[in-house]
């Protein structure tokens, strides 16, 4: 950075769901972004956006100040971190945040790896697809203090930033507020299903969730892709059981059964056998729908995440 442009260079890796709309974030809050991904409909949406085409994501590295990269899963990070080389292009001086949800022990040998000088932070985010495109994330970063103060005024175009520890807590955090999230979501069909089987009326039965000691981020959030019949593709179940899986890894710390958690596992398993791992992630709810020839569908005005319309962002200095 220039003393005439106190703003870093950001290099963007990965425009998908949710990594496109964050790219936007940071271009409207006027930081100089360089954009890649191998979709190239993807990338083609981001320059048209504003970003600089980016030729691939080594040359990203090599050239900016914060690199952030968000991506599907931990190999896929892997892979373009390690065996792409693209953490070894990264300049001293410079930064790399993950914002990926992922394996922590991967993130710190991939920290212990890169050259002398380089940061490296771990902010995976919370909050869907609408909350990527209003900027209403919840970015949970773990890391050195000195490089969290730096990427502080980044990651705040994107929603608020808890600080969560040292490099890796970032993931657990994120991972635990996912626990409790695939727990509500396998839970919420059971609620609607007995209500319904005992004479209550879905609209009253909703009211009286978000009205009571039941209601949850689900159910304001996610319950509306179940009454719409459409369950969220904007994040699958294979991405979920993802997510599972590393809980699983997590888990082998606690020393003591998480029963709830392992139930959860097993309903979002059999919706991934019923309906294929790419299916929206509250199939987990169809499930009950089906097996008690039930219909969830609630006509209302339930706006999709991916059609929520953008916010301007705020001025930046």
């Amino acid at each position: 950075m220039s003393e005439s442009d106190p703003k870093p260079s950001i290099g963007f890796v990965g425009l998908g769901n949710m990594g496109g709309p964050m790219c936007r974030r940071l271009v409207g809050a006027n930081f100089h972004v360089t954009a890649f991904d191998l979709d190239a409909e993807a990338l083609d949406r981001a320059v048209d956006g504003g970003a600089h085409r980016g030729s691939s994501a080594t040359d990203l590295a090599s050239s900016v100040d914060i690199l952030m990269t968000s991506l599907p899963e931990p190999r896929h990070v892997d892979g373009l971190m390690d065996r792409d080389g693209t953490l070894a292009a990264l300049r001293p001086g410079s930064i790399w945040v993950d914002l990926t949800t992922n394996r922590r022990a991967l993130v710190e040998r991939l920290a212990a790896a890169a050259p002398p000088g380089v940061g490296v932070v771990d902010s995976p985010v919370t909050g869907a697809v609408d909350g990527a495109r209003t900027g209403r994330l919840t970015l949970f970063a773990g890391g050195a203090p000195s490089d969290l103060h730096r990427v502080r005024p980044v990651l705040s175009e994107l929603g608020r930033v808890i600080d969560c520890g040292p490099l890796g807590t970032g993931n657990v955090v994120k991972l635990v507020t996912n626990q409790l999230w695939f727990i509500h979501a396998a839970a919420i069909g059971e609620g609607f299903a007995l209500g319904l089987a005992n004479g209550v009326e879905l609209p009253v039965l909703y009211d009286a969730i978000c009205d009571s000691v039941g209601d949850s981020f689900v159910a304001r959030h996610d319950a509306p892709s179940i009454f719409a019949g459409h369950y969220d593709p904007s994040f699958t179940l294979a991405l979920c059981l993802k997510d599972l899986g590393l809980l699983d890894e997590l888990a082998q710390c606690v020393g003591a059964d998480l029963p709830m958690t392992a139930a959860a596992h097993g309903a979002f398993d059999d919706s991934a056998d019923r309906y294929g791992a790419g299916a929206g992630e509250m199939h987990v709810a169809r499930r009950l729908e089906d097996d008690a020839s039930l219909s969830f569908r609630l006509d209302g005005p339930w706006t999709a995440p991916w059609d929520v319309e953008s916010e301007p962002t705020p001025p930046s200095s």
